[in-house]
């Protein structure tokens, strides 16, 4: 099973888990799980369409996921996948 890393802010709704084991074969299906094992995290992380939210970047051992074959990319007992929302705002010069 891959290893699955949550921020701080979607803990809430992994019961303060940082770090979840998943099943699935590529990143989809480890998503699929991990959304149907805690409620709620699906509206954090998809748009309606179920597609991965733009501001949410999915790393698979520090390479994100777009980069690779997107929800396709395959994922493995040993892999580390990172749920990463972009960050945002700061000061004008």
């Amino acid at each position: 099973m891959a290893q699955i890393y949550l921020p701080t802010p979607l803990r809430r709704l992994t019961r303060g888990q940082a770090r979840v084991a998943v099943g699935g074969r590529n990143v989809e299906e480890a998503l699929v799980d991990l959304e149907g094992r805690f409620p709620g995290l699906r509206e954090q992380l998809r748009e309606p369409t179920g597609e991965v939210r733009r501001f949410i970047n999915v790393f698979v051992n520090g390479t994100e996921f777009r980069m690779l074959q997107g929800p396709a990319t395959p994922v493995g007992e040993r892999d580390e996948v990172s749920i990463i929302p972009a960050m945002a705002g700061g000061a004008t010069p």
